[in-house]
């Protein structure tokens, strides 16, 4: 039985081969997408079969039997090719097509429209070298193409002319009818001559997942409108199950590349000019629910990567709500948050290929989108505005299918919207935060330099040593991982400054923990806006969402003047941190002190009330050994 073209990929592309394999053999993973087992075509006592997922072949090194999830069914059950084929589309609910005539006659005219879209591509290549395709080409040129990446990804030019294409594939005896079929040209209602669907553009051609071109992307040159044109659907084309370099990016995935979503054709160039090899884009539409399953059979967790603005920002919250009702155990999204006014293109331009691999160490969760979505701009400064809150987000977790999944979405939220209860210090307040003094005792010295400065300024001198520790984990973000204990343990009295602190133990998932203070120290050092790290502009935009930009302002400056950069000071600003927090941890550890903590994590068992009271704790202990020992 002959199967139609792209049906048998299809079904590759839906199986799981580790689970087809799996149910004959006990497989344990590797690394990755490989597994190991022992071979069912030999008796061995030492695993040497391995499997791989994204490859989709399995391989035994005793034996040298090698294939795929068809032929592993054929050998392992006994069953013909056809046999086999039925079993496993049946498993992932694809339908078998029957060759019927029908059948045949489609899978034939989808074969010769695959011969004019390819006629087309050549014809638009050409153009782009002749003296017509001149702006096309400058216009590549000057956005940072050279020859061989022009040619690479066959980028050509169609020429502002009503039948400049049409003639050309006339002349190679394709009827017009299978041009207009393949989407190339347009048929006038009125009966009047057909005429080239793209004219004035530089044009993208996209290819199927066996790397065949089956549509087009096009740009126009100038102010025209659309500025990217697509291919319309066709028998060879559908939009919302394909990807532009669908193709490439499921060799780069086999690979372990990272899979990477753009929103546009040149971002995507950018992406593979600079290693990354799986990005892709949508093909002039948000994603789809195809599409994101496309994604999915290539990694477990893509990155969405959309620009630095408002409209990126809705787009990834569009992404979002479509992939929230899809979700199961091991599969979801990742973003990349790029700096306002940046995209791929722009970023690698102006910062290379480094700049990407960072933006992707600072990816964020779906579940922080989902919180974002909700929360973002809205109060809950009140019970009822809070209510409200939480009624948005449990409506919005509750579109997740997957039962298992639901069930930690409603978790992580909930812990979210906990501390969002805290903000004004109604769940614990410790009291007065001035260092304990016994009678006689002189003041205490402060703990940087601008001391009298600052009890010039009527305000108490614990909230700006407080406001200073808080800017200078702003000002130096990299600090955030090394001193995130000591942050959540620190007592802070003013409720703005509270929201501050709750918002930065946030922002920890946007920091990779493997960066050195020291370096991102030099990072800092000088340079207008634009040449801050990557990590402080995230961590600004996120303080901007939560409301609390002036309030990060204020405090960056009182760090500022409180921390100095000592070379004689081996600790560096880690050091004048820590004893600085000391200075005003000194808190008389008395028992209403400890009552009051307790109660906070009885009424909210958060990891903010269990540092705090674990910290009073710590502290009781210090100062017992400190007392024996005297």
């Amino acid at each position: 039985m002959a199967f139609p073209p792209g049906f048998l990929d299809e079904l590759r592309a839906r199986l799981s081969l580790s689970d087809v394999v799996g149910r004959k053999v006990p497989l344990k993973r590797r690394s990755g997408s490989e597994y190991a087992g022992l071979c069912p075509f030999h008796n061995e006592k030492t695993p040497s079969f391995t499997v791989n997922d994204k490859k989709g072949f399995y391989h035994c090194f005793g034996c040298s039997e090698h294939g795929d999830a068809v032929s592993f069914v054929m050998k392992t059950e006994g069953l013909s090719f056809p046999e086999s084929v039925e079993k496993l589309a049946r498993e992932v609910g694809l339908p078998v097509p029957r060759a019927t005539p029908a059948e045949r006659e489609r899978a034939e005219r989808a074969s010769t429209l695959q011969d004019v879209v390819e006629l087309a591509a050549r014809w638009f290549q050409k153009q782009l070298r002749l003296p017509v395709g001149r702006q096309g080409l400058d216009y590549l040129r000057g956005r940072g193409l050279n020859e061989e990446t022009i040619d690479d990804f066959r980028l050509g030019f169609a020429p502002d002319s009503r039948d400049g294409l049409l003639a050309a594939l006339k002349r190679e005896n394709v009827p017009v009818d299978k041009i207009i079929e393949a989407g190339l040209a347009i048929q006038p209602e009125d009966s009047r001559e057909p005429y080239d669907r793209f004219r004035g553009r530089v044009m993208f051609p996209i290819n199927d997942r066996r790397g065949r071109v089956i549509a087009f992307g096009g740009r126009v040159m100038g102010t025209g409108e659309p500025k990217y044109l697509n291919s319309p659907e066709t028998p060879l084309f559908h939009k919302g199950a394909n990807l532009y370099c669908l193709d490439r990016a499921r060799q780069a995935a086999a690979k372990d590349q990272p899979v990477i979503v753009a929103e546009g054709y040149m971002d995507v160039i950018a992406l593979h000019g600079a290693g990354f090899t799986g990005a892709v884009a949508p093909l002039g539409t948000a994603l789809t629910e195809g599409q994101l399953g496309e994604l999915w059979k290539l990694a477990d967790e893509p990155f969405l990567c959309f620009d630095g603005d408002n409209a990126g920002r809705r787009a990834a919250s569009r992404a979002a709500e479509r992939a929230l009702p899809l979700l199961r155990s091991g599969k979801s999204l990742r973003f990349l948050g790029l700096p306002a006014g940046e995209d791929p293109d722009s970023l690698i331009r102006s910062r290379g290929a480094e700049a990407i691999r960072r933006v992707l160490d600072l990816a964020r969760p779906l579940s922080d989108v989902v919180w974002d979505m909700e929360t973002e701009g809205k109060a809950a400064d009140t019970p009822e505005r809070r209510a409200s809150l939480q009624r948005a987000v449990e409506q919005r977790v509750a579109e997740i299918a997957d039962p298992m999944v639901r069930d930690y979405y409603r978790a992580d939220m909930r812990n979210r919207l906990n501390r969002m209860r805290r903000p004004d210090g109604a769940s614990w307040r410790p009291g007065d935060r001035r260092p304990f003094r016994r009678a006689g005792d002189p003041e205490p010295a402060p703990f940087a330099a601008g001391s009298a400065a600052r009890r010039s300024s009527g305000e108490p001198d614990g909230s700006r040593q407080e406001r200073a520790l808080l800017g200078a984990l702003i000002e130096r973000p990299a600090l955030l991982h090394v001193l995130a204990e000591d942050l959540a343990a620190l007592p802070i009295s003013a409720p703005e400054l509270a929201r501050l602190r709750s918002a930065l133990l946030d922002a920890l998932s946007m920091i990779p923990s493997g960066i050195d203070p020291a370096a991102d120290d030099a990072l800092a050092e000088g340079g207008g806006p634009g040449d801050a790290p990557l990590e402080s502009r995230l961590i600004e935009e996120h303080l901007h969402r939560t409301g609390l930009e002036r309030v990060a302002t204020a405090a960056r400056a009182k760090a500022r003047e409180t921390f100095r950069d000592d070379p004689a000071d081996t600790e560096g600003w880690v050091g004048q941190w820590r004893r600085a927090a000391r200075h005003i941890s000194q808190l008389t550890a008395d028992p209403e002190e400890l009552k009051r903590a307790e109660k906070a994590l009885a009424d909210d068992m958060s990891e903010e009330n269990l540092h705090r009271l674990q910290a009073i704790l710590d502290r009781m202990r210090r100062e017992n050994l400190e007392s024996s020992a005297g």
